[in-house]
């Protein structure tokens, strides 16, 4: 269940109408129905218009008098709020936004991760180091299905950003996160998909030994080995570089 679905009702408008949008299916621009909305979801008034304030706060919908309720322009969404981004790779939607989003998370994490990775290095602590080892664990454990082996993940690179003692750098995981997930959901389900213990090990190892330079060249190399399994797996390179194993 995801975070909104578990505040109830208000929590379940939030994400119906923010998937809707994400979706194409209240296009930008569009009028919103707020009658036929409540009826559709079966939800009051006051509950459609609490949700609706959510989304406004993200960016993603206004309302103007004579207007109405309206989906703003994508340009002005809050693309980088952690929930707009788990929005839009929910549902296995393919548009072409979709994956022009992935492209860009597959940059950023290219530009942010290997700086990071050598601060890392420089500034680990021996908590740190206990942090990644347990998440390299956790990701060993290859029969506890495609979600642990997902969260095994995620939890490394958080650890990761977590070792710069950077407060900003640590923020950017809400952004790596989002990109890093949805990889992972497609490769970690395949059959054909590699042990990502190896390049995350080599990671470690130079972050352990205090080698910046060791430990950039390790996380360049798992980021361009995750993008190459994404596209064999994928049978295209609209996701190549998408990071992280």
């Amino acid at each position: 269940m995801t975070p909104y679905a578990r505040r109830g009702v208000h929590g379940q408008t939030v994400e119906a109408l923010a998937h809707r949008i994400l979706g194409g299916e209240i296009p930008e621009g569009a009028t919103l129905d707020l009658v036929a909305l409540q009826g559709e979801l079966d939800v009051s008034l006051t509950a459609l218009r609490e949700s609706l304030k959510v989304l406004a706060a993200k960016g993603m919908v206004d309302a103007r008098q004579k207007r109405g309720t309206f989906v703003r322009a994508r340009a002005d969404w809050h693309l980088l709020d952690a929930d707009v981004l788990r929005w839009q790779f929910e549902g296995g939607r393919t548009t072409e936004a979709d994956r022009s989003l992935l492209r860009d998370l597959a940059e950023v994490r290219v530009t942010i991760e290997p700086a990071a990775v050598r601060l890392a290095a420089e500034r680990r602590t021996d908590a740190d180091l206990v942090a990644l080892a347990a998440a390299l664990e956790a990701m060993g454990q290859h029969d506890a299905g495609p979600a642990h082996a997902v969260e095994a993940d995620l939890t490394f690179h958080r650890a990761l950003l977590a070792a710069t003692h950077n407060e900003l750098l640590e923020r950017m995981e809400m952004v790596i996160e989002s990109g890093l997930a949805h990889r992972d959901r497609i490769v970690h389900s395949s059959p054909h998909s590699r042990d990502p213990v190896p390049a995350h090990r080599t990671v470690l190892d130079a972050v352990r030994d205090g080698d910046p330079s060791a430990a950039e060249a390790a996380m360049r190399a798992l980021l361009d080995q995750a993008g190459r399994d994404l596209e064999r797996i994928h049978g295209t390179d609209d996701t190549k570089g998408t990071g992280g194993t």
